[in-house]
């Protein structure tokens, strides 16, 4: 909860030591993040090996076809990871991107003429609220270039409440 500071201009010990703790496991969450994306590009690495030796005859369509759209969503997983480094925050954008993707390559692989009825519609009706979603982030305001709503929000609640007493 909100604590004024007191009309001394003192902060006190409490608030001292939460921003020192906040700090700490922000630094920690950076570090989890980091290790992350180390690990993802060294899988990465692995990958691209991988895809490199199913080129090699005899060539397997399904196995290249795959390998290929698993290292794209690999990629837009580190581009999400490095997006949150810099921002710190999710970007929705790039999340349903990879949903996409993602889904896509399962019905690719699979096949759709070997994949049961009731599994492709599912799948259908998913990408197409990815879809929307997708349009409907392109409409939606900005929150994080210097706006904060939440912030705003609680802006107007300690000013109504000021007046008040």
């Amino acid at each position: 909860m909100y604590k004024p500071v007191s009309e001394n201009g003192k902060v006190s010990v409490y608030e001292i030591n939460r921003g020192r703790i906040v700090r700490s496991l922000e630094f920690i969450q950076d570090v989890i993040v980091i290790s992350l994306c180390i690990g993802l590009f060294s899988f990465m690495a692995i990958e691209v090996w991988d895809m490199f030796l199913s080129l090699l005859p005899p060539l397997d369509f399904h196995v290249v076809t795959a390998d290929i759209l698993f290292l794209l969503i690999l990629v837009e997983l580190f581009r999400l990871l490095i997006i949150y480094l810099q921002e710190q925050r999710i970007s929705i954008g790039v999340a349903v991107e990879v949903s996409i993707v993602s889904a896509l390559r399962e019905v690719i692989v699979k096949g759709v003429l070997e994949t049961n009825w009731s599994q492709v519609l599912a799948t259908c009706a998913f990408l197409l609220v990815l879809g929307i979603l997708l349009i409907l982030r392109v409409w939606l305001p900005p929150t994080f270039d210097g706006i904060d709503p939440e912030q705003k929000i609680s802006q107007h609640y300690r000013k109504r409440h000021k007046e008040e007493y």
